[in-house]
């Protein structure tokens, strides 16, 4: 008989360490998903990462190509400009030194014009909008002229 309680007992043992054993194997495996989830989170941030760096980089390309073909065409304006100068042959010095004065005349007109009607009128809103036009006048007129800053890459 006490053979048969110790049997019944063993297997009682065996049957509780096998449960137990099950219920480690289901923790550990619930741990081992959350760790497998944080993995895959950090995976993720990665890729969103080099996702955003490569945008920032084609920003920065297409600033650059921007910037590449706003030079690139004011050196074809001046060329051209050089070009059509150069086609008109040799002039006398007169009319060299007229076509030269024509932006510092015209700009010194605007202005007197500008400072006549802020004499005449008591309109502030008509003197704005003189004081407005030849300052935009003259900055591009000769705001053009002004060397350009050298391009980084």
């Amino acid at each position: 008989m006490a053979d048969l309680i110790n049997l019944g007992l063993n297997a009682a043992a065996g049957g509780a360490f096998g449960i137990i054993g099950t219920v480690l194997g289901r923790i550990a495996g619930f741990f081992e998903r959350g760790q497998s989830f944080k993995q895959e989170q950090a995976r993720w941030a990665h890729e969103l990462d080099l996702h955003k760096l490569q945008m920032q980089m084609r920003v920065q390309e297409t600033e650059l190509e921007l910037a590449l073909a706003a030079q690139e065409g004011s050196w074809r304006g001046l060329q051209a400009s050089i070009d059509a100068e150069a086609r008109l042959g040799r002039a006398s010095l007169w009319v060299i030194n007229t076509l030269r004065l024509v932006r510092p005349v015209l700009t010194l007109m605007l202005w007197l014009i500008t400072a006549w009607i802020f004499a005449q009128t008591q309109n502030g809103a008509i003197v704005e909008a003189a004081v407005f036009a030849a300052t935009a006048a003259t900055l591009w007129w000769f705001g053009d002229r002004a060397p350009k800053p050298a391009l980084k890459v």
